[in-house]
């Protein structure tokens, strides 16, 4: 056990929550939650989280250490037990993640029989795997991919040759690029050149793949391949600019079909693996029938830590001459959540008569690297996963001012669509059409448990103002610039939070909702 957490691990847990030397946190972030408003509460535990002290929830890190004991200290005080059910390891499940830091990367290329050299800056090669080769693979162009894969006939043995640039009439949070990587790898593909012919370079690439290339101990990956070119590079591979110009044209028409290029390739990746051990949180409220199952909300705790000075074109709210802002400290992404996921947990454990079914609070580690957190949690769950009959997730919810309509993430794939809606007219809350809040279905915790048959969904006003949250995506998600700012909107997460409380009320209720779980037809 690691050394910082074995006082959780000797049977010391109360003693060491309530001597306030293993956990700490400000005073004012644990005020009665009657004296202190819900909007108040939020921005208390956003900017505790979001504070440069956390150092942006990195697992693996100090961050992640005064994470979790800030966490465990406010479940406890608020009157949460350990959801863990394991004596050895209460509140604090552990999560070992294995990486694969790049170490090696050759790319040879030949068009029309003769060999094309590119120089080291104009092109690398990545693999999850501790090594991924493939030799003399033809090139598939398959365009931006904004339909279906094409056939495991098409794919096998070829490299398939990809735009970054978001399909047409798609945006590129809607398509995120790993996804339709991902799809092609799983589709039968030997591996993926994707060109950057958008503001992607190469060292974000790399950058990006420091925090993705994890995955769990037990499911790491082998022998996978991604390579990426420069739009320069891809020039010289094809005789030109027009022609790579000739390629985007082509991949934008309505009939556009995947096609075979005049080149093949031998790429070869090579990893030095690294081993991260980190946790999720897990508490509990007992309800007076656990027999009946139980319901579970949950957000995920960490970020990226430090990340530099942001994305091209973003400015940096620190005061003059204070220094560049390198720390992404994600305040919305998922500081918002997080609070929200503890104050909803407060006012439950309050209010008097309790509920039928326990209720679950998870706090996912690893989301930010493939929902990795999520994952072993449903892999190995502190009950059946059978017995949960609805699960919530808070991600990323301090966008909207109070009044705005909600938006389902998953609406359509659970069969909680039914208790959502009755909820909502009750509360008098306008549900929206579910089409744009599902675009983000598989980049949230929510996706790892319906995969798992756990019926999960984000129930928020985030995702029922689509222009807000897409400026939210334009300019501070994932960048250093997500802190706790002057007017940070906190009235729609309130009332997220006053509907949450409802869900669990209704779905904890057996004679209200009868527990079948599993997700619908899909």
């Amino acid at each position: 056990m690691t050394p910082w957490l074995r006082p959780f691990g000797r049977g010391a847990v109360r003693a060491a929550l309530l001597s306030g030397l293993v956990l700490g946190g400000p005073a004012w972030a644990n005020a009665a939650h009657h004296d202190i408003s819900v909007e108040q509460q939020l921005l208390a535990g956003i900017g505790t989280l979001a504070s440069d002290e956390f150092a942006g929830r990195e697992p693996g890190t100090d961050g992640e250490k005064k994470t979790l004991r800030y966490l465990a200290r406010q479940w406890f005080d608020i009157g949460l037990v350990s959801g863990t059910n394991d004596p050895s390891h209460p509140w604090f499940a552990p999560v070992t993640l294995v990486g694969r830091e790049p170490v090696g990367s050759r790319a040879e290329f030949s068009r029309k029989g003769r060999p094309v050299s590119l120089p080291p800056a104009d092109v690398r090669v990545m693999t999850f795997g501790r090594r991924g080769l493939v030799q003399h693979a033809p090139f598939y162009f398959v365009g931006a991919m904004g339909g279906d894969v094409p056939p495991r006939t098409e794919l096998a043995g070829r490299v398939a040759v990809l735009l970054d640039r978001a399909p047409p009439g798609m945006s590129a949070e809607m398509v995120p690029l790993a996804v339709r990587q991902n799809a092609l790898i799983e589709g039968g593909a030997a591996a993926v050149l994707t060109v950057l012919d958008g503001n992607r370079t190469l060292a974000m690439v790399s950058e990006r793949r420091r925090h993705q290339g994890f995955a769990l101990a037990d499911a790491a990956p082998e022998g996978d391949l991604e390579a990426y070119v420069t739009r320069e590079g891809m020039a010289r591979l094809m005789g030109g600019m027009p022609a790579v110009d000739a390629l985007a044209s082509e991949a934008a028409r309505p009939d556009f079909t995947p096609h075979l290029l005049d080149m093949t390739a031998s790429l070869e990746a090579t990893t030095r693996q690294t081993t991260i051990r980190t946790h999720n949180v897990i508490g509990r409220l007992p309800g007076r029938h656990p027999e009946a199952g139980a319901v579970l909300l949950l957000a995920h705790w960490d970020h990226f830590g430090l990340c530099g000075a942001g994305k091209p074109g973003v400015p940096d709210t620190r005061p003059t001459g204070a220094g560049p802002h390198e720390i992404c400290n994600g305040a919305i992404d998922n500081a918002s959540g997080l609070a929200a996921l503890t104050e909803i947990a407060r006012r439950l454990a309050h209010q008097s008569g309790g509920m039928d079914r326990d209720v679950y609070f998870l706090a996912t580690t690893a989301e930010e690297m493939g929902l990795l957190g999520a994952e072993a949690f449903a892999d190995a769950p502190p009950l059946p996963l059978s017995q949960i009959v609805a699960a919530f997730n808070l991600d990323s919810i301090a966008i909207a001012p109070a009044g705005t309509p909600l938006g389902v993430v998953g609406a359509g794939m659970t069969r909680l669509d039914a208790g959502i809606a009755a909820v909502a007219r009750e509360q008098h809350r306008k549900l929206v059409s579910p089409e744009w809040p599902n675009s983000f279905l598989k980049r949230q915790d929510g996706w790892a448990l319906i995969r798992h048959d756990i019926p999960a969904v984000m129930v928020t006003s985030a995702y029922g103002d689509k222009a807000r949250y897409q400026h939210y995506l334009d300019t501070d998600y994932h960048r250093p610039t997500d802190v706790v700012k002057p007017g940070l909107e906190l009235g729609g997460a309130a009332e997220d939070v006053a509907f949450h409380i409802a869900l669990v009320h209704y779905f904890a209720d057996p004679h209200q909702w009868s527990g079948s779980a599993g997700t619908a037809e899909r």
